[in-house]
């Protein structure tokens, strides 16, 4: 006797339905690794048009943090996306490995830094370098991220070194690189010029006072015995005072104090009165601050001019709208000294002590000498108030000691000698967002300067020699033979050998005629490192030049973006890239900065431990990353969810193609039921909105378009539905047949679409379906078909669709009223007019089946509907037990169950599907 369930063609699949990614993605990624995947993908698609997405370094020191994994998994999905849909894709990974972090790491594990050599400290900092690029390379890789990882770019290796080289000469020889004085971070506890990222604040007592400065030149335009008053919380730099700044639109007040007479801002008149005590003023002329450039007041105690000036630096949010102008001692006063040719003083040596530029004060410590200007200042009446209060303060991160603003001779890249060609080279960039031009643009029009050069010890040396005569020499002949000297052994040649090795043989030189030499020993700023990765890498190793994208996070406008774009339109004349893509920071799910003080930290290894790279990937897919994303466990817990539901999804559409055959089963377009070529529709349509989506690098569209389709019209319409036809049909049925089409060219689709997001599970479902390929790696996109009745099929389907969505409901009241439980113990009785009574009698549509209903009769107009009937947008729906029996096999409920002697308890479809295909 046969029993009947094992005559339903039940879902037959080995793919796991839980994942278990932690433990199944390494196995996956060993299997890539003796595969060679990388190698293979670039083999296949070695004849294409090459896309090239140039890595921004991350720094080498520790483990990676979220906002690496965030940053490399959406380079993947861009990379594998490529590679899928007509693109040859090599991608190179790299890190940034010069500069101080190394050195401070070093330290910190108690390397005595002044016990050994500069060179021997050098192998150090390289050892240590290999050493965090091997752990994070192992990180990388976990993600899931492919690329040539046995041969990454890194900014220590010697032809990197040597390509860096020559972009300096060339920069050189167009004129752009030259040493002057500048005001820099300086910290006198390290004797060394400190970056931004070396700052640390902290809360410091300083004095503050207000200072009067006579008039030498009044110009007419102002009372000659009046006197500018200035406020400044750093009395040590007056000695440096050239100038006394002014804004060009503030009002300034000429004010009557008892006999004296005082210029202050407007605006800021009340404040500083009450702060000096003024029992009674009057404001006896109001002057534009532009009308008083080129004043000159005299300096307090040096017999020396103090020129008045104008700039938009100046605020009114404290002090008196009158600026201390010392150009050798801050960056707004360097920048209008600069506008108004005026020298750069900066009489404090390394160690913070002034010299004989500061007469009187020679020797003395910056910071003992405030109270020594204080008292001289009180000394010649020009002191009107001290106070104290206390500040954030900028301080040596090393040393924990206070840093101060100093000129020093620094040699710099010219930005004004090519800005236009800058600006020039962002218009003619592609950006997304779209708001990073403007933010680019604007950095570059207002940038200074480039300061190149560092007192450290851990970089690229600044390939400069000097003659006897102290001429700086860097020629084509230098640059050439320098770079080919670290080509072949590195840049520590440059602390191993005397300033004679490194030249040219026989090199001689005008300054020089005793032929003696010596070396530059600043190195080079690490951003000058990275910024020259375009010629370091792309160049190097024959790639695209310029790179199609550059992608990082939105602080490099001011870091890597700038400073690429600068290397290359100065020795090129245009941006390494054709496009820049930029990337929000990661926060908390509460929106704050994660911090290991506030416990908010989470770690890309401990996600990918308890849920698996996969569901990272899938989380990144999931945001918008051009914005600042959050991040939390909960969160991926959501994702997770999604994840289970795509996964599940797939493995449905698996286990009900097993006997699918796509080479003899397939059923062409025409000859499907029109559902099922609704559906197949359906699927052009997602695979054109996510095509479209990776192309504009909006992944979260993939995410959303992919997430719906599955959940919707997959889960709850479709495949819902398909049960009726695949398990119960005999397995060579038409029906069964058209809708296994469908199903199998939508997992197809699906698994190659998902790939660059969750490679791990799409290529672990693939070697479950006998494919000519190795991998799904090694395919392509599916093309986007369009058929002419498309047109005609969405327009009938949204009304087809609306009809169904009303029985649903209907049958989910009568299910709450308890009528029926499952659908198919349902009848359903439908009252309709019109056009809806047209789509309810289509002999193309199942109705029945459509809402999984044992009986489906069209009763009536709405307005013969009972008054107990459901009254919808369109329909009138009556909802009640179905006639007859239930069907042993099919479960319906049928008065044909029965008919059928030799099986009694089946449905005649039933019966007649056994006797010939298991009698």
């Amino acid at each position: 006797m046969v029993e009947y369930k094992e005559t339903l063609l039940m879902p037959k699949t080995d793919f796991p339905m839980r994942g278990g990614l932690p433990t199944m993605e390494p196995k996956m990624q060993e299997k890539w690794n003796e595969m060679d995947i990388n190698k293979l993908v670039n083999e296949r698609t070695k004849d294409r048009p090459s896309f090239i997405l140039h890595d921004g370094p991350p720094y080498a020191n520790g483990d990676i943090h979220i906002g690496h994994a965030l940053n490399k998994v959406i380079k993947d999905m861009i990379n594998r996306q490529k590679s899928m849909t007509g693109f040859h894709v090599p991608y190179i990974p790299g890190w940034d490995t010069h500069g101080l972090p190394i050195e401070q790491a070093l330290t910190n594990k108690g390397v005595k830094r002044k016990e050994m050599s500069v060179a021997e400290f050098r192998e150090l900092c390289e050892k240590y370098a290999y050493e965090q690029i091997a752990n994070q390379s192992s990180q990388f890789q976990r993600l899931g991220v492919r690329g040539d990882w046995e041969n990454p770019y890194i900014t220590l290796k010697p032809e990197f070194e040597a390509r860096q080289i020559e972009v300096f000469g060339k920069m050189a020889e167009k004129g752009y690189i030259y040493k002057g004085l500048k005001p820099v971070y300086w910290s006198p506890s390290s004797e060394s010029a400190l970056a931004e990222a070396e700052i640390e604040y902290k809360d410091v007592k300083s004095a503050s006072i207000y200072v009067s400065f006579a008039i030498k030149d009044a110009k007419g335009v102002v009372p000659a015995d009046a006197k500018f008053i200035i406020w400044t919380t750093t009395p040590w730099t007056l000695p440096a005072n050239l100038g006394i700044s002014l804004n060009p639109e503030f009002i300034y007040a000429v004010t009557q104090v008892g006999e004296k007479k005082f210029i202050v801002a407007k605006e800021l008149l009340e404040t500083v009165a009450k702060a000096l005590e003024w029992d009674s003023y009057e404001v006896i002329q109001e002057v534009k601050g532009q009308e008083m450039d080129r004043i000159v007041a005299a300096h307090p105690f040096y017999d020396r001019d103090s020129l008045v000036m104008v700039g938009d630096h100046v605020t009114a949010e404290a002090g008196t709208g009158c600026v201390h102008t010392a150009p050798g001692h801050g960056e707004d006063d360097y920048n209008i000294g600069k506008l108004y040719d005026l020298p750069i003083l900066s009489p404090v040596d390394n160690r913070g002590c002034y010299t004989d530029e500061a007469p009187g004060f020679e020797g003395i410590f910056y910071d003992d000498a405030n109270k020594m200007v204080t008292e001289k200042l009180k000394e010649v009446d020009a002191l009107e108030k001290l106070n104290f209060f206390t500040h954030s303060y900028p301080h040596d991160w090393r040393t924990k000691k206070p840093v101060i603003y100093r000129a020093t001779p620094q040699w710099f890249a010219s930005i004004d000698a090519f800005r236009d060609e800058l600006l020039q080279a962002v218009t003619a960039t592609k950006f997304t967002p779209a708001w990073g031009e403007t933010r680019l643009y604007n950095m570059i029009r207002d940038r200074g300067d480039w300061v190149i050069s560092r007192q450290r010890a851990w970089g690229v040396p600044i390939p400069i020699f000097y003659a006897e005569n102290g001429e700086p020499i860097i020629s084509p002949e230098t640059i050439t033979h320098v770079s080919s000297l670290f080509r072949e052994h590195g840049s520590n040649i440059w602390f191993q050998k005397p300033a004679k090795e490194l030249l040219p043989a026989g090199f001689t030189h005008a300054g020089s005629p005793n032929g003696e030499f010596t070396k530059e020993n600043d190195i080079m700023d690490v951003w000058f490192d990275s910024g020259s990765s375009h010629q370091g890498v792309l160049v190097e190793r024959g790639l695209t030049y310029p790179a199609d994208l550059y992608l990082e996070g939105s602080d490099q406008y001011r870091g890597w973006f700038n400073s690429s774009l600068i290397t290359s339109v100065a020795i090129n004349g245009y941006a390494p890239y054709k496009g820049l893509l930029s990337h929000g920071f990661v926060l908390d799910g509460d929106g704050r900065k994660m911090s290991k003080s506030l416990g908010n930290v989470i770690i890309p290894e401990k996600v990918m431990n308890q849920y698996g790279a996969d569901i990272l990937r899938l989380w990144v897919a999931s945001v918008d990353y051009t914005a600042d994303v959050r991040i939390s466990m909960d969160m991926l817990k959501q994702v997770s969810e999604v994840y289970r539901k795509i996964r599940n999804t797939l493995r449905f559409l698996h286990g009900n193609v097993a006997d699918f055959n796509p080479a003899t089963d397939r059923v062409a377009y025409e000859d499907l039921r029109e559902m099922d070529q609704y559906m197949y529709m359906r699927l052009q349509d997602v695979v054109k909105t996510v095509r479209t989506a990776y192309d504009r690098y909006e992944f979260a569209a993939v995410y959303h378009a992919v997430n719906n389709f599955v959940a919707i019209e997959l889960s709850s319409f479709y495949l819902d539905i398909a049960k009726d036809v695949v398990y119960i049909e005999g397995h060579d049925n038409k029906d069964r047949r058209a809708m296994q089409t469908v199903m199998y060219d939508t997992l197809m689709a699906l698994l190659k679409l998902m790939t660059p997001i969750i490679p791990h599970t799409t290529d672990e479902m693939w070697s479950y379906l006998g494919q000519e390929e190795a991998s799904v790696q090694l395919t392509n996109f599916p093309e986007v078909e369009e058929n002419e009745n498309f047109a005609d099929l969405r327009a009938k389907w949204v009304n087809v669709i609306a009809v169904r969505d009303e029985v649903l409901k209907a049958l989910e009241e009568a299910r709450n009223a308890k009528v029926i439980g499952k659908s198919l113990e349902a009848k359903l009785s439908v009252y309709a007019d019109g056009e809806v009574v047209q789509l309810l009698n289509d002999s193309n549509i199942n109705f029945a089946q459509l809402s999984i209903v044992s009986e489906f009769v069209i009763a009536g107009s709405k307005a013969d509907a009972p008054e107990h009937a459901l009254v919808l947008d369109k329909t009138a729906i009556v909802v009640e037990k179905a006639d007859g029996e239930k069907c042993e096999r099919c479960w319906s409920i049928t008065e044909t169950v029965g008919k059928n002697e030799a099986h009694p308890t089946l449905c005649t479809r039933c019966a007649e599907v056994v006797e010939n295909y298991y009698v």
